[in-house]
């Protein structure tokens, strides 16, 4: 069946591949594009989900891309925009005939236009809003006026609610006559006569309830009702730490507006992730293998520049011990293990020290207890692979002093590693810098400083 050949064959060695287009699927799409022949390509792109279709737009060069868009024409469905990369978005948007925009993005609910419009340029922008019914285009637009990554923004407007003093039965017949209920909902929000959300019911619980029950003997243990202007990462881990499935948005009255859903808060969560380990990395929070040769480079340049002065300082601080480098040639060849090791050390507990901050599990009353744990597992290694190094200098150059020398530096630098690795990042939180983003290069300065000097001044001491 066509439907069987998206999907990669079962591969016991590679059970990571499980979701990934099948090659010769992708190769049967684009040998359809290049005879025109829409019936075929049709056919190929039937089975395919909308993330599988998004996937396949992003990986395939902007030829192929703008002529797939053209050949596929009106059967383009809006999820499509929804889970395309922002890299790329722009560009689709672009191909698009205005029709098929308008048919795209009249079926997506609030929030995913929301999403769609919100980074576009105001031509673009307007001529999807001009798409919509005007009911939809006014919730769009007053979403549009919140706060960039707020909940405002997340949220979506069509919201299922109910007064709370109703039984199961009215809500029954209430849901059944209604035209424009959402695609997917999980609960059923409860309200005051001041439409404030006093309790979640769930659909589950709804439907397998007497008729006569009341609504409010049904309501959700945990319950957490979103202020519209509150931070999205702080959403998703609310929506993380309490297990929620969706939660209300309230606005300063405190009045229901809208409601965000698991979906768009696990999307959140990963975006998070992502830019965490984007930034640790030094490659910027939006890179992206759509982006061209000199976004990519102008991207990373800065961070390069960074490397290149923490470099300068580490070689500052080695010119100072000129002299023992020269007298001594194995000092040279045994410095570079030395801050390898603090830096390698370090990154360890650097990566462990921004998720931590991340997912709000290292606070003021656990942090002196996490550096103490690094400092200590630093100090640990540092005495095993100083007892290895040791042995190493004494077996290669024949005398005990150098590897009493390269053992004592290993142990100091993989204790400052540890301290530094922690320590630093919640330093950066706590005065408001990102501490993802500028962490590295400090940890990297200090391990490799550290470790030349405690190297090469404990070498200059004892050897000479």
């Amino acid at each position: 069946m066509a439907e069987d050949s998206y999907q990669a064959e079962p591969d016991p060695e590679r059970e990571d591949d499980a979701y990934l287009l099948d090659r010769q699927a992708v190769a049967r799409i684009i040998y359809a594009v290049d005879i025109e022949d829409r019936d075929l390509l049709l056919k190929e792109m039937e089975p395919l989900h909308p993330a599988d279709i998004a996937d396949l737009l992003e990986q395939i060069n902007a030829f192929d891309r703008r002529r797939l868009i053209e050949l596929y024409g009106v059967e383009f469905d809006g999820d499509i925009l929804s889970e395309l990369d922002d890299s790329i978005r722009e560009e689709v948007i672009g191909l698009l005939t205005p029709e098929v925009l308008f048919d795209a993005v009249r079926d997506l609910e609030s929030d995913d236009v929301v999403d769609l419009v919100e980074d576009l340029e105001d031509q673009q922008q307007q001529a999807i809003l001009n798409a919509l019914e005007h009911g939809d285009r006014v919730a769009v637009q007053q979403s549009l006026t919140y706060p960039e990554y707020s909940a405002g923004r997340l949220m979506q407007r069509e919201v299922v609610m109910a007064p709370s003093h109703w039984n199961v039965g009215e809500a029954i017949d209430f849901l059944r006559n209604q035209d424009d209920l959402p695609d997917q909902f999980y609960h059923l929000i409860l309200v005051d006569p001041r439409l404030r959300p006093v309790g979640n019911v769930t659909l589950g619980k709804l439907m397998a309830a007497r008729r006569e029950v009341l609504l409010k003997d049904l309501v959700e243990e945990t319950f957490h009702v979103i202020p519209v202007t509150q931070d999205e990462g702080d959403v998703a881990y609310a929506f993380n730490q309490y297990h929620l499935i969706s939660a209300p948005v309230v606005d300063e009255n405190e009045r229901l507006v809208g409601v965000i859903t698991i979906d768009d808060a696990m999307v959140v969560l990963d975006e998070e992730h992502e830019e965490d380990i984007m930034r640790l990395a030094g490659v910027g929070d939006e890179s992206s293998l759509a982006d061209r040769v000199l976004e990519t480079t102008k991207r990373r340049f800065p961070w390069l520049a960074v490397n290149l002065v923490t470099a300068i300082l580490a070689s500052l601080v080695i010119a100072q011990f000129e002299a023992a480098i020269a007298q001594i040639v194995a000092l040279a060849v045994l410095m570079p293990i030395v801050a390898s090791m603090g830096g390698n050390a370090g990154t360890q507990s650097l990566t462990v020290a921004v998720r931590a901050i991340a997912t709000k599990d290292l606070t003021g009353s656990n942090v002196w207890r996490v550096i103490r744990r690094e400092v200590l597992v630093g100090l640990l290694n540092g005495l095993v692979f100083a007892v290895v190094m040791g042995a190493v200098g004494v077996l290669w150059f024949g005398g005990p002093e150098l590897g009493y020398v390269i053992a004592a530096a290993m142990v100091i630098n993989l204790v400052v590693a540890g301290l530094a690795g922690t320590v630093i990042p919640i330093v950066l939180d706590r005065i408001g810098v990102d501490p993802a983003l500028a962490s590295g290069a400090f940890v990297t300065t200090v391990t490799d400083v550290v470790g030349f000097f405690a190297f090469l001044g404990l070498a200059a001491m004892v050897l000479l």
